[in-house]
């Protein structure tokens, strides 16, 4: 576990810095605990994607537990605040699942959805080469037609994990392309079906509506598929993450998110936005460009990385 959290806390760096630090850097400027110390610390929370509602527990949680404890040294206001936000962020979580830990059903279907520059191609082609490396017979369906570069991106991808991929010539009906290989999948023997999915339509509801025949088709070949539907979400855009979510689950319902691009310039907080917000759970965090920068998201090991915390929590 250890190992796993100081690699996370490598990866992370970026993102942590940008908002851990900023809170430490607040904290040690003011000699007093006050409420000009809390309102900036509130402003750095808004500012890294918590959202306002979210900052303003961290804030009123924090301001509670100072009180309790009568502190009135700043410099371990930062120990609370990591508290009040682990506390925050592991409540009510279930315990978290391998994704790459398949259960007995052959094909496993996992459909990704997401607007288009999300980093949901590159996604899939780590998780093909995660699924690869164990031994699964991986089949991509290339399921973008509208885009001739989506599908050309995807066979590069498919080609790097060293996996098999049906595609097809652009814009025949991505229903039924999708339909095609789920079928061939279960006839097949393949073990696992990652399937992509158009991010751009003229509308949205255009969109919402071929995910849903998208669904219905995958179901005419597989009755209890897709087993999961994840949705690629850019932690870099914010609060924007956070419609994109609810938009896409009333369309297809989701199973969980895949975070992408959290080793840059992600500013940290759009974690715990999400978890105030949505009732759907992280499963996936992208955290670079190679293709072996995919991690299940675990919520212990994500908390103690990304607050500094050692294996014992300390």
């Amino acid at each position: 576990m250890l190992s796993i959290v100081k690699s996370l806390k490598q990866k992370l760096s970026k993102s942590k810095s940008s908002l851990i630090d900023k809170i430490a850097e607040t904290v040690q400027a003011h000699g007093v605990i006050d409420d000009e110390m809390f309102e900036e610390i509130e402003e750095i929370l808004i500012k890294n994607d918590t959202g306002t509602d979210m900052a303003d527990l961290i804030i009123e949680r924090l301001k509670q537990d100072l009180r309790r404890d009568r502190i009135k040294n700043p410099e371990v206001v930062k120990i609370y605040l990591c508290d009040v936000m682990q506390d925050i962020l592991m409540q009510d979580v279930p315990e978290d699942d391998d994704f790459f830990a398949l259960p007995d059903i052959k094909p496993f279907v996992i459909a990704f959805v997401g607007v288009n520059g999300t980093g949901k191609t590159t996604t899939i082609g780590k998780v093909a080469n995660r699924f690869a490396k164990a031994g699964k017979k991986v089949l991509i369906v290339a399921g973008d037609t509208f885009r001739a570069a989506a599908i050309d991106q995807v066979a590069i991808w498919a080609d790097r994990a060293g996996v098999d991929i049906l595609r097809t010539e652009p814009e025949r009906d991505p229903a039924s392309v999708i339909y095609e290989g789920v079928a061939k999948a279960v006839a097949k023997a393949y073990d696992v079906v990652l399937i992509d999915t158009a991010g751009r339509q003229h509308t949205k509801d255009r969109l919402m509506k071929e995910l849903q025949k998208i669904d219905r088709s995958i179901k005419k070949a597989c009755a209890d598929a897709p087993h999961e539907t994840i949705l690629v979400v850019d932690s870099t855009t914010g609060q924007n993450a956070i419609s994109q979510a609810q938009h896409f689950d009333e369309a297809i319902k989701l199973s969980g998110l895949a975070l992408t691009k959290f080793d840059g310039t992600a500013k940290g907080g759009i974690i715990f936005n999400i978890k105030h917000n949505l009732q759907i759970p992280v499963r996936l965090l992208g955290v670079g460009e190679g293709i072996e920068d995919v991690e299940n998201f675990h919520t212990v090991q994500f908390v103690r990385a990304f607050l500094d915390r050692d294996e014992t929590g300390e």
